[in-house]
């Protein structure tokens, strides 16, 4: 049969007033066009249903009045359908659509796998890495800087391919080489800490997928595997310091340091002064912080896996107000533990330095029988020194803010100890500042009472 559609049919369509049909044979469906009251021209493909009724697949518009379709692309696609309905797809609209879901379907998942690999390119060792550091700094921790140091260092400029590798590609054979040159060098103890860094990252990478806590970007990397839990221990890495400073070497290096410039004793003697604090914690102190009539000074002790810092209040004895003032006689700025007036908090190797001509000045003078000391074994020295005074564990560790990590600490001890630890550091500077050799405790030790 001929075909009835052509340009000039098409174009002589009134709107809305029924179709035109292109005259195929029957039983085959057929090609028909329709105008709108938009004016524009539709071609649909007519055929008739299992249910006996008419039903009709819509093909596009005619490009005469705008569209995509030319009359010889709608009858090719219309003898397409024809052929699918004389095959047997009798009910064609309902299966077109069913097919057209499903290849929505397909093109999401396909858009969707895309995006989860250029998600996981994306998702590389250094981004894991680097979201850790900074989740650490909106913490405020005091490792941030050493910990960025350190990964920069031994991971982002010894293995740069590794740093740009995704993360959840990696396996422990992939990250063993980081930690293997280490050793190799001899240098254990930083081995084991670059080991707990890989490993606390990726821990916090894996949790951070079901922690509405956790921040974005940690979120963001949908890291699912935690290859560094199975780096073994650095042997050798944690070798246990022992050293406490004797009374008459503690006596010795309090003569030093009373003795020096405030220039360049002042920060010493206010460090031993408030109990051995952390170097970090004293750093950030500001005027803030300080209250001078109840003489104390607030620190916040982030160590360990606290998500707040834990408020630490430290007395002040009059010596320590004095090394406090001497550190910023001429104050233009706000920090209290400074080298710069106040202007910045001191720098934990400017502290060390000091800390260690002292020491090297006692060695030479024959003060040290038990040999050199760091800043940490002054701390250990601290309440070593307290407990030969009698002084109870519990105020040591409410003095120093450490082992409070448990039930009865966090959740039912309120007593802030202030006046115990202020009792504690005037006993130790009567200590340091005595010429004598005797140590008397505080208290007597109490036995066990008969029942």
């Amino acid at each position: 049969m001929a075909s009835k559609l052509t340009a000039r049919t098409l174009q002589a369509l009134q709107p809305e007033t029924g179709e035109k049909s292109d005259g195929w044979p029957r039983g085959g469906g057929t090609l028909t066009a329709w105008r709108r009251a938009s004016d524009s021209v539709l071609f649909y493909f007519r055929y008739t249903d299992s249910a006996g009724k008419r039903d009709r697949v819509p093909l596009g518009e005619w490009e005469g009045t705008g569209g995509p379709l030319s009359l010889s692309a709608a009858r090719e696609r219309g003898r397409e359908l024809s052929a699918r309905y004389r095959a047997g797809d009798r009910d064609l609209r309902a299966i077109l659509e069913a097919e057209e879901r499903e290849a929505r379907r397909e093109r999401e998942a396909a858009e969707r796998a895309a995006q989860a690999e250029q998600e996981r390119q994306q998702a590389t060792l250094g981004a894991l890495l680097t979201a850790y550091a900074d989740s650490l700094d909106a913490k405020s921790k005091a490792s941030t800087s050493a910990v960025r140091a350190s990964l920069r260092r031994h991971v982002t400029e010894a293995w740069p391919r590794l740093w740009e590798t995704p993360a959840d590609e990696l396996t422990a054979d992939d990250l063993l080489p980081v930690l293997t040159r280490l050793t190799d060098d001899g240098k254990l103890r930083e081995a084991a800490k670059v080991r707990s860094y890989l490993q606390a990252a990726y821990t916090a990478g894996v949790r951070a997928r079901t922690t509405a806590s956790a921040t974005p970007a940690l979120r963001a990397l949908r890291i699912r595997t935690n290859p560094a839990r199975d780096l073994g221990t650095i042997d050798g890495a944690n070798k246990t310091r022992d050293r406490a400073l004797s009374v008459s070497e503690l006596r010795a290096y309090w003569r030093r340091i009373a003795a020096m410039s405030d220039h360049d004793a002042a920060c010493l003697r206010f460090h031993l002064l408030t109990g051995g604090q952390r170097i970090e914690q004293l750093s950030r102190l500001t005027l803030a912080d300080y209250d001078a009539d109840a003489a104390t000074v607030t620190l916040r002790d982030g160590k360990g896996r606290r998500t707040v810092a834990r408020l630490h209040m430290v007395p002040l004895i009059p010596a320590a107000v004095d090394a406090l003032h001497a550190m910023a006689p001429e104050r233009v700025g706000d920090f209290v533990f400074t080298a710069t007036a106040g202007q910045s908090g001191m720098a934990s190797s400017t502290f060390y330095l000091r800390c260690r001509a002292v020491m090297e000045v006692m060695l030479e003078a024959g003060e040290l029988p038990g040999g050199s000391f760091t800043v940490a074994d002054l701390r250990r020295t601290v309440e070593t020194r307290l407990a030969d005074l009698g002084t109870h564990s519990d105020v040591r560790a409410q003095l120093q803010s450490h082992g409070l990590g448990g039930v009865q600490a966090r959740h039912y001890d309120r007593h802030d100890y202030l006046s115990e630890k202020r009792t504690a550091l005037e006993a130790l500077h009567r200590l340091v500042a005595s010429e004598g050799a005797q140590v008397v405790p505080l208290h007597r030790k109490r036995g066990r009472t008969a029942p």
